[in-house]
């Protein structure tokens, strides 16, 4: 019987290299394929596959927080083979919990090692719910590092480390937070703004706008704009311009003075 996989990466090109390898692999149909943590809630719980095969880190949701809603969710739970650039935590949580992983660039060899597993092994769905909830626990404990000043920006294939004081601000947009600085711009793996807020110091950082957070230390000029609503002028290079609530503006004119 054909093993029905779902894969998930948001680099296309580390996506369709995936896709292109499982097509050699025996008994293997790949049913469908996601670029985001959120597509791979959907076509989990649409597709019902019995396999997944997913990056850990991508924006909306990253790979562990994909399986705790899916596991959360009560319904079918496939097997689950984790891919991942590097993540000291997640690697000691696999082999804790001998849930099956692999290491970017993906080995054709060790692809269908991990494939073989999974044809070998028939856990019922209790057992494989067990299994993840398990490594989720072990995840939490094991991802508590103390904050970092930094902040990972991705862009393309590449992870870019920013120093928290030179974002100038954040936004959300369909799911994904992004950061930008005065050097470059990318999707960060923050699954909201609220996440975001807490590794940032809130006397620089406000949450301006429901959809963004802002340096304020950063804002050049406050321009005003429709229905007692204002932009921010940032000082970047680009002068980008982020919107300003009524409720925030009030605070904002106290502490400025204007």
């Amino acid at each position: 019987m054909s093993i029905r996989t779902v894969i998930v990466d948001d680099e296309p090109l580390a996506l369709e290299e995936l896709a292109f390898q499982l097509a050699s692999v025996e008994d293997v149909t790949v049913i469908g394929k996601g670029s985001n943590g959120l597509q791979a809630v959907e076509l989990i719980e649409r597709l019902k596959p019995d396999l997944v095969m997913l990056d850990i880190q991508m924006p909306g949701l990253d790979g562990f927080q994909v399986v705790r809603k899916v596991t959360e969710a009560g319904g079918d739970v496939p097997k689950i083979v984790f891919i991942t650039a590097y993540d000291q935590y997640a690697l000691k949580a696999f082999e804790v919990n001998a849930v099956d992983y692999l290491l970017k660039p993906v080995d054709e060899q060790l692809l269908e090692r991990a494939v073989q597993r999974v044809r070998n092994e028939h856990p019922g769905v209790d057992d494989v719910r067990d299994q993840l909830e398990a490594l989720l626990r072990t995840v939490d404990l094991s991802r508590d590092p103390p904050k970092s000043n930094r902040i990972s920006i991705k862009r393309d294939s590449r992870i870019i480390l920013t120093d928290v004081a030179d974002v100038v601000y954040a936004y959300i947009e369909e799911g994904v937070v992004s950061v930008v600085t005065d050097t470059s711009e990318g999707m960060t793996s923050y699954r909201t703004l609220e996440d975001l807020e807490k590794d940032l110091d809130p006397q620089t950082f406000w949450r301006v706008h429901r959809g963004y957070i802002a340096n304020i230390d950063r804002v050049s000029e406050v321009v005003p704009w429709f229905s007692g609503t204002y932009r921010l002028v940032m000082d970047d290079e680009a002068k980008h311009e982020v919107p300003l609530s009524r409720a925030q503006a009030k605070r904002l004119r106290q502490v400025l003075k204007w």
